[in-house]
């Protein structure tokens, strides 16, 4: 349950070191409060540069509240656990009672408690819930997000993983201002990263997210001083694309496809929904069964020379899928479903002599 209004006033001023002497309180309540709104754990590594950043001597914001989703249950005991942000500031010893967790952040209720918390700047990292504008209208310096692309490319919620999907050899992240229309605030700031085709979505949202915690340290004393508003350039909508978030239906491999293209989908899908993939099992009296595996970790192959198009090979501590035209995706890592990840020589190892095929989502 959120604090009532006395309450947040009587945190506000215990978190802010205070004992009711004005003489004390007076280097303190010159900081700009700054309500720091964030998820999952890529959003706690932001959240620890702006608890770290606060603290330092001449600092001129703390951070005054956080904002995150509710509770949820996770893993195989259901425990209602907080969010990795919720998680990471508790662990930082910040209170409790200034960690909000509405189901929407236009709630009246929260508000109502926002407001009192005198707010006057808001920062974002993948909070994953929408603004309204009678949020937005609230803190005078406005709210500012740290999105992992180069906007206006790849607006929306998984911009990592369509950036991976589509081959890009450069992505990176810029701090904008938020407005009610999706990723399409004026941008502050940006840096540019290259993409090696083998680095995966959640390592590369993880070097995003800190690439963006330092730009957003950086930017802050332009933000409060209003020069950011001035610098700041408004996006070309004529260049925007769409990252729509990922759905577990997409997540199926067909090898009729270029191996570029599956490998490609193995990176951008990496942690969730993950890459599946069914293929025949082969005894040695010639009887097929059909096994659904995760294909966890791949590389495209050269040029595949084969005696059947849809035989699987073992060549090099990998597995060898046959793909369009003379492709191939080799397969390093899978798992089984309930077994743990697994390299494919101690599957091909545990084969004993069973030959493999692939299938296609056509003959699915």
């Amino acid at each position: 349950m959120a604090p009532s209004v006395p309450a947040l006033r009587r945190l506000l001023s215990c978190f802010a070191g205070g004992n009711g002497a004005s003489s004390v309180l007076e280097p303190v309540t010159k900081k700009k409060n700054l309500v720091f709104m964030g998820s999952p754990q890529v959003s706690a590594s932001v959240l620890g540069a702006l608890l770290d950043a606060s603290a330092a001597p001449n600092s001129s914001f703390q951070v005054a509240a956080i904002v995150t989703q509710p509770p949820s249950t996770r893993d195989r005991g259901r425990k209602l656990m907080p969010s990795p942000v919720a998680k990471h500031a508790l662990d930082r010893g910040f209170p409790g009672d200034l960690i909000f967790t509405p189901d929407r952040a236009g709630e009246e209720t929260f508000l109502a408690n926002f407001r009192e918390l005198n707010p006057e700047l808001c920062v974002t990292a993948a909070y994953g819930n929408i603004l309204p504008n009678k949020f937005l209208e609230i803190p005078p310096y406005g709210t500012v997000n740290i999105h992992p692309s180069l906007l206006p490319l790849y607006r929306g919620a998984a911009p990592v993983q369509r950036a991976l999907q589509d081959g890009v050899k450069e992505t990176g992240v810029s701090l904008v201002y938020t407005v009610r229309a999706l990723d399409a605030g004026p941008i502050i700031a940006y840096e540019r990263v290259e993409i090696d085709d083998c680095i995966k979505a959640p390592e590369l949202l993880t070097l995003l997210f800190d690439l963006g915690s330092r730009i957003l340290i950086r930017e802050l004393p332009s933000i409060f001083d209003g020069s950011a508003k001035l610098k700041a350039k408004a996006q070309d909508d004529s260049k925007a694309t769409l990252a729509p978030k990922l759905t577990s239906d997409e997540s199926w491999l067909s090898f009729d496809q270029d191996a570029k293209i599956l490998h490609n989908k193995v990176r951008a899908f990496a942690g969730w929904p993950g890459t599946r993939a069914r293929i025949q099992v082969i005894d040695s009296s010639g009887n097929p069964n059909v096994l659904e595996i995760k294909i966890i970790t791949t590389r495209v192959s050269g040029a595949c020379e084969r005696k059947e198009v849809d035989e699987i090979t073992f060549v090099g501590g990998a597995l060898v899928f046959p793909c369009a035209g003379q492709s191939a995706l080799e397969v390093l890592e899978l798992q089984l479903p309930g077994k743990k990840v697994m390299t494919a020589r101690d599957f091909w190892n545990g084969l004993r002599g069973q030959t493999l095929r692939r299938l296609t989502l056509v003959e699915l």
